[in-house]
């Protein structure tokens, strides 16, 4: 969008927040980059210049506002529509793993060279793998500088820098401030006394948080999730260590608080809390297209800015798609509880009622089949799974392809279309996915007066794409299920 440049132009006149993230406004007079709804007065046309990531505009020699912070604009919904080269690799350097693997890990994982990598990021997004990555440090560097009272010797190898020298050079760079001046005008001073970080995840309005927090909610696993004082709680298992997040949605954005055992996990755990409440999505070109219908458009009218809600570790959410086969959310989550307490890690949880990790493949790969209270043709169908997860056969990774991802699930037995569409959705993201054999969609169709039969309601449902796990959820909405409501708020 960034070479459109009447639109961009148009887009900054107006103030318009739909566009944060897509692109960002330079201004050539006073060498500063902000998002297109910055409150300032806007500059002149003829001092304007567009680029389409903030790392771009940094390596271009602009610094960050600091009235509209662009460097925490939502990220760029493009990334989690798409399933190309550089939306992978957009979505793995999300997850750290340039910080962790360096750019050759990054290439390694997408199965392409490091030159590859380099040129289509640097050909659409104006800048290379390391630079955008430098971006995302610099983020994490001010949540960290502005939300705690670290010092900043231990702050800087958290936020993924190599040497303190670096994180000052970076920090006054991007911000042109040092960090001690940064934390000096932070508006919210750190209060925080246990260790705890607590910042807000922006999103694009509207959000409509019922379904998405109810649903997970509704289906939260003993000791690994719970709704605790109008927050939802889970553990995370993180690269460094194991964290726990508490997440409470709020009218302008989802306060988000976490404890890690190790700071250098907290680019990778916002990264997962933003992609477990799919908070980067479009909402308006969403309900624009869905709202085109006259069957959904009632629906779309009534919830506008439904997301889909989504997962923190696409491994964990395959095994219990396959425990929640043919069986009652109570069901499913009973039998990933006793997986849990049998298999999972043990946590410490002062501040509420978590227990344990969710266990890894590795950890399922041993576990004895005669003791998994469940019919023999699905236990078959788990230890196949978790020994393909373990052996590294099958990738359901962030950056995995999802067609291919798709062709590895169908090749496992007791792998059917529902099961598959599922994880595709849920897991993999693909904001296509669509399940018309599963009982909500089939009645809520029946309901609507939409076709009930798997191929005739995909083929009706065409029109919805590319967003049918959108309209998945507002078929889902029609039903009285808990995974429909918050917790306590009451039926209209």
């Amino acid at each position: 969008m960034h070479q459109d440049f009447e639109r961009c132009v148009r887009a900054v006149q107006s103030k318009d927040a739909r566009f944060d993230g897509w692109f960002y406004t330079a201004v050539l007079t006073t060498r500063i980059y902000c998002r297109p709804s910055c409150p300032v007065v806007p500059p002149k046309v003829e001092n304007m210049s567009f680029h389409p990531s903030a790392a771009a505009a940094q390596q271009a020699g602009f610094r960050a506002c600091k009235r509209c912070r662009p460097d925490a604009s939502p990220g760029s919904p493009q990334w989690n529509e798409r399933a190309d080269l550089v939306a992978r690799a957009m979505r793995l350097i999300a997850d750290g793993v340039v910080d962790r693997d360096g750019v050759p890990g990054l290439a390694s994982r997408l199965g392409y060279s490091t030159r590859q990598v380099e040129r289509q990021l640097q050909a659409e997004l104006g800048a290379g793998p390391l630079a955008i990555a430098r971006a995302q440090r610099a983020q994490t560097a001010r949540v960290l500088i502005e939300t705690s009272a670290m010092p900043m010797a231990d702050l800087a190898p958290a936020a993924g820098f190599a040497s303190l020298r670096t994180f000052n050079d970076t920090i006054q760079a991007v911000f042109a401030l040092s960090p001690t001046e940064l934390r000096h005008r932070a508006k919210n001073k750190p209060t925080e006394t246990t260790g705890a970080i607590s910042l807000r995840l922006p999103f694009r309005a509207p959000l409509f948080p019922d379904n998405l927090f109810g649903h997970l909610a509704a289906t939260a696993v003993p000791g690994v999730e719970e709704w605790r004082d109008g927050a939802y709680r889970r553990t995370l298992n993180l690269p460094h260590g194991h964290g726990v997040v508490a997440l409470r949605p709020q009218p302008d954005h989802v306060a988000c608080r976490l404890e890690l055992t190790d700071p250098r996990d907290l680019t990778t755990a916002i990264s997962r809390c933003r992609r477990l409440l799919d908070l980067d999505a479009d909402p308006v070109a969403v309900d624009a297209l869905l709202g085109e219908d006259q069957d959904l458009a009632p629906l779309v009218l009534k919830a506008p800015g439904r997301r889909v809600p989504r997962t923190v570790d696409p491994a964990e959410f395959a095994v219990r798609a396959v425990l929640g086969q043919q069986v009652s959310t109570a069901a499913a989550r009973t039998h990933a509880a006793r997986l849990v307490t049998a298999h999972g890690v043990a946590v410490d949880d002062p501040g509420g009622g978590l227990t344990h990790l969710f266990p890894e493949p590795e950890a399922l790969a041993s576990l004895d089949p005669e003791k998994l209270a469940m019919p023999g043709t699905r236990r078959k169908t788990l230890i196949t799974l978790v020994n393909a997860l373990a052996a590294g056969e099958l990738d359901l990774d962030i950056g995995s392809d999802w067609q291919r991802a798709r062709a590895g699930l169908n090749a496992l037995p007791g792998f059917g279309p529902w099961t598959v569409e599922t994880i595709a959705m849920r897991a993999l993201g693909d904001p296509d996915a669509f399940i018309p054999a599963d009982l909500g969609v089939k009645l809520a169709a029946a309901e609507l007066g939409l076709p009930t039969a798997p191929a005739a309601l995909t083929a009706r449902a065409a029109r919805w794409r590319p967003w049918r796990a959108y309209a998945v959820q507002h078929l889902w909405a029609t039903g009285d299920h808990a995974i429909n409501r918050l917790p306590g708020k009451d039926l209209p």
